[in-house]
């Protein structure tokens, strides 16, 4: 596989690899998971991983990534690696902080893509969740427009090569765009999507002002308790996705994945187990028609997994609006 085939250009002229490794895993797993599968993603073919402040593993990724490129697997450039700004952080002044001590973990010089995570500002502090002793969240109010212009001087610094945002609906995403003295569009918008959550709307607003839509979730998410109803329905298990896996003879995952990539998306996958890690690179050997691709389409129920309901009463909490 050649990996510059798969990539697509940001509207900042960088490239993106089309799929990319989630590192997120819930507290229960063992950082060094994380660096082991990294490892095993780089070794699979993956160029892009992303990560997170949120996500408690630079270091191990960090580590992951150098090791590759310490062993020859490939070299600095090879490799599109994406961290998020936390919401704690999203006062103007913690920003190139926050990227910095980013950086210090992962023990890299630059980073190829800074993204706010979520457009819901917290209380600034040790705690990544801050709560009230109601367990609320502690809100805090920040203008989204200043925490961007902190972004544009982190790439201005060559801190990041390319700056997005995560979870952002069209209104916050039209407030940045229209923001007057904007230097740098965000190059993408990070949100959930799949079958059941197709984002139709939001992709085409995002596509006609040319951000790059890049999903997390394309599997149904983890399922992690207290972030996900339980009781929701399980996407893998979906009939329709089970019979089109079986007409392809590929996994339901392979489905999912390939009906991103149709999409004109970049898709996320995340999985710690080597069989898995391996199999997902099968998406680039096949293709869906047309026809079963509007089957998939006619699958979206806006069932949204993970709904983060702590932060509901927020101003800027962005699962209020249609899209």
């Amino acid at each position: 596989m050649d990996p510059k085939r798969w990539r697509v250009e940001l509207n900042d002229g960088h490239f993106i690899p089309v799929l990319g490794f989630g590192t997120y895993a819930t507290e229960e797993v063992p950082k060094s998971k994380a660096l082991e599968a990294t490892k095993l993603a780089i070794d699979a073919g993956f160029r892009h991983i992303d990560s997170a402040h949120w996500y408690n593993n630079e270091k191990e990724v960090g580590q992951a990534i150098r090791s590759k490129i310490e062993d020859g697997t490939v070299k600095r450039e090879d490799i599109f690696y994406t961290s998020k700004l936390w919401i704690t952080f999203l006062r103007p002044d913690l920003v190139q902080p926050a990227l910095e001590n980013s950086l210090k973990n992962l023990q890299l010089d630059y980073v190829d893509l800074y993204i706010i995570h979520f457009p819901t500002a917290l209380k600034p502090g040790v705690e990544l969740l801050p709560e009230d002793e109601h367990g609320k969240v502690i809100i805090d109010a920040v203008d989204l427009c200043a925490t961007w212009e902190a972004m544009e001087k982190c790439k201005d610094a060559g801190l990041t090569k390319s700056i997005g945002v995560s979870n952002f609906n069209r209104r916050q995403l039209e407030k940045i765009l229209n923001k007057p003295g904007l230097k740098y569009k965000p190059v993408c918008n990070q949100v959930e999507c799949h079958p059941y959550l197709n984002q139709s709307k939001l992709l085409d607003f995002c596509k006609s002002k040319d951000i790059v839509l890049v999903v997390y979730g394309a599997l149904g998410t983890q399922r992690v308790k207290g972030w996900v109803d339980q009781s929701s329905p399980v996407l893998l298990d979906d009939p329709v996705l089970c019979a089109m896996a079986k007409k392809y003879e590929r996994t339901p995952a392979l489905i999912a994945l390939r009906y991103q990539l149709q999409r004109g998306v970049v898709v996320l996958v995340k999985s710690y187990n080597e069989k898995r890690i391996k199999e997902n690179m099968q998406v680039f050997e096949f293709q869906l028609t047309l026809e079963d691709m509007k089957v998939l389409d006619g699958l979206n129920r806006n069932l949204r997994y993970v709904l983060f309901k702590k932060a509901a009463d927020h101003p800027e909490y962005p699962f209020s609006d249609e899209y």
